[in-house]
């Protein structure tokens, strides 16, 4: 009985038992439906074990879409114990717990996977390259991530979920205020699918340098490659302070240390720092790549080249440098004094300029352009104003003295959304709707991506407008309930209406990809947009090697240039290609990686000295195999090309 016991949910309910019976439903159906359709060989041959940079990419769109309904749900319940004065539809454990996987899944498991999955599809074909510099690694990276993932998708039916925050706040995360097990998902959840971010900041990095087409400068590359670059450059220096955090808290949980406790020489604000060190320049790890997807559209839609290439170039690079000198901010009220407050709050208000001239050189942009309102067009568009009011809202955040009186409010809360929705989600939904063709060969539906757009911009602002209001009335973020006398139900119950409104609009998305799918034309040629840079020179569907002959650059927008202005980008001929194999390595890697999370969770040391022995095992054999990848023959190049290009 008590092995049973140790997996028990802490806080059951109807809600948790019901999520148990669909996950195993679920479950069943996947493996009948694989079985009877007979694809278990086609998932493992062209899925789990690829190497091909654009399935990967593929392979993280779908892990966000689905996080972003795991996420959404979480937000849903949230708003709907809040739309009420003393409410009961969750009580204070269950709340606690649905606030802290909403935040941490919509930030790790949602907005990542998303920027991955635009860095994997596109930076490679947008160099000329054709695949990343490390293919195998750039797989492990996946696997690592999605297992982490459903570690911690898994801890609400096994052992109870995380309690303390996606911030995971010590000493309220140590084990005397989280007894359960779900704080050690947390750690472990983020910590393998940190490894795996590393490993993909890592292996951008040294594709961006090494990998880019001949001509390609720096500064003659593609402004989403920028952002890529500058936002994996964040990474390698940010994740090792969040993989040092996650390590610590990990021994003080199960090894008895005290570095974030408040007795025997720990200390709790430690872990503070730590987490904001990571926590912030995270917030530009997600954001910049937004901005580049938005150069990239904004400039194709106005039919204009970017105004002010280096102004956009030089502001990334201040932001990311900034990014790390501003973690402080986000504890002004905890007491480390009026020196150190206001330094931050110098610098808080300095990382808005560049973020300025951003915005300036897209309005410029579409000055005098003749403007296309397509679907990516429009979220872009939308997103410039919208954006504009959690900028704002946040240099007064900046301002310490006044962050007394916002500090742990909903104001903040408000602040953040209106940073993150417009500053990122708004972005992957318009890099959604821009690369699908490339992705997938066919368009989403125009008039219902554009009703969606306009669904979710006002959405956003009636669901977090009025948290604005009921932060400066006081309303303090983690409540779980308040009195009627408080007044903020009002306010609370416009924010549900605008959340329910999110949620029609997600779901709208969910009916455009499938009624595209039944309907849409697959004669959209190679350049539907009449785009500018390379990754619309490939065809539809891009072969496994991108460029059968490598492209020549001699501008920032070399295919426009082909298109325009005579410029010769294939001058080449035909050669062989040298391309990677598959491997079936990285996805047991992180099969193994997950059971090592799940016995460290449980203290189940004998599977978790077993689970490391594999993963040395994994390692080694790959160390020791001779793969040199394979040949694609000049034949097989020109029959795949002809087949390709010729039916377009």
């Amino acid at each position: 009985m008590e092995f049973f016991e140790r997996f028990a949910i802490p806080h059951p309910s109807a809600a948790i038992y019901g999520s148990m019976v669909a996950i195993a439903l679920t479950m069943i159906a996947i493996i009948v439906g694989l079985t009877f359709f007979k694809k278990w060989g086609y998932l493992w041959s062209e899925w789990l074990t690829t190497v091909d940079h654009k399935r990967i990419g593929i392979m993280y769109l779908i892990s966000a879409l689905l996080m972003l309904f795991r996420g959404g749900a979480d937000a849903i319940m949230i708003r709907a114990q809040l739309a009420v004065p003393d409410n009961k539809i969750l009580d204070a454990q269950h709340y606690n717990e649905v606030f802290t996987t909403h935040g941490t899944v919509m930030i790790i498991f949602m907005a990542m996977p998303f920027i991955m999955a635009f860095m994997n599809f596109v930076v490679p074909l947008q160099i000329g390259a054709r695949d990343v510099a490390f293919p195998r690694l750039n797989a492990l990276s996946f696997w690592l991530f999605f297992m982490g993932a459903m570690l911690l998708n898994i801890s609400f039916v096994i052992g109870g979920s995380p309690d303390s925050g996606w911030t995971n706040y010590f000493p309220l995360a140590n084990n005397e205020y989280s007894q359960s097990v779900g704080t050690n998902y947390y750690l472990f959840a983020l910590q393998i699918s940190g490894l795996g971010t590393l490993m993909t900041g890592i292996n951008m990095i040294a594709t961006i340098l090494k990998m880019r087409a001949p001509g390609m400068t720096l500064m003659k590359m593609p402004m989403f490659t920028w952002s890529a670059f500058v936002a994996n450059v964040i990474i390698v220096f940010a994740f090792p302070v969040l993989t040092v955090a996650l390590a610590m808290g990990t021994m003080d949980r199960l090894f008895g240390t005290n570095f974030f406790s408040t007795t025997s020489g720990g200390m709790d604000m430690l872990w503070a720092n730590f987490f904001w060190v990571w926590g912030h320049p995270e917030v530009y790890i997600l954001v910049l790549p937004a901005f580049g997807i938005y150069s990239e559209i904004i400039s194709t839609f106005s039919k204009r080249n970017l105004y002010g290439y280096k102004s956009m170039v030089g502001s990334m690079v201040i932001i990311s440098f900034l990014s790390f000198l501003v973690w402080t901010h986000h504890f002004f009220t905890m007491g480390q004094g009026a020196l150190t407050n206001s330094i931050f709050s110098i610098t808080t208000m300095a990382i808005a300029v560049p973020t300025g001239v951003k915005l300036f050189n897209w309005l410029f942009t579409l000055w005098k352009g003749k403007i296309e309102f397509t679907t990516p067009m429009l979220y872009s568009l939308l997103f410039i104003p919208t954006f504009t009011i959690g900028g704002v809202t946040g240099v007064m955040l900046g301002m310490s003295a006044a962050d007394y009186q916002y500090h742990n409010t909903m104001f903040l809360v408000a602040h953040f959304h209106m940073v993150i929705i417009p500053g990122v989600v708004f972005g992957m939904l318009a890099g959604l709707h821009y690369y699908w063709p490339k992705m997938f060969g066919f368009m989403l539906n125009e008039k219902i991506g554009k009703l969606t757009a306009w669904i979710i911009a006002i959405s956003t602002l009636v669901a977090f407008m009025p948290m604005f209001f009921s932060g400066l009335d006081g309303q303090a973020r983690r409540m779980y309930t308040y009195t009627e006398e408080t007044g903020f139900g009002i306010w609370n119950m416009i924010s549900f209406v605008g959340a329910i409104g999110l949620a029609i609009g997600f779901a709208l998305i969910v009916y455009n990809v499938y009624y595209s799918i039944r309907y849409a034309s697959r004669d959209i040629g190679s350049d539907p947009w009449d785009a500018r840079s390379l990754e619309w020179a490939t065809p539809n569907p891009v072969p496994h090697y991108n460029f059968a002959i490598l492209p020549h650059v001699n501008s920032t927008e070399a295919f426009w240039d082909s298109k325009y202005n005579n410029h010769v980008l294939f001058p080449d001929k035909y050669e062989e290609i040298h391309m990677p194999n598959n491997s079936g390595v990285p996805f047991i890697l992180g099969c193994i990686f997950f059971a090592w999370g799940f016995s460290f969770v449980f203290g189940m040391w004998i599977p978790t000295i077993i689970t490391t022995i594999g993963i040395f095992i994994c390692m080694a054999l790959r160390s020791l195999e001779k793969d040199h990848g394979h040949y694609v023959s000049v034949e097989e190049v020109i029959e795949t090309e002809t087949q390709l290009r010729g039916a377009k």
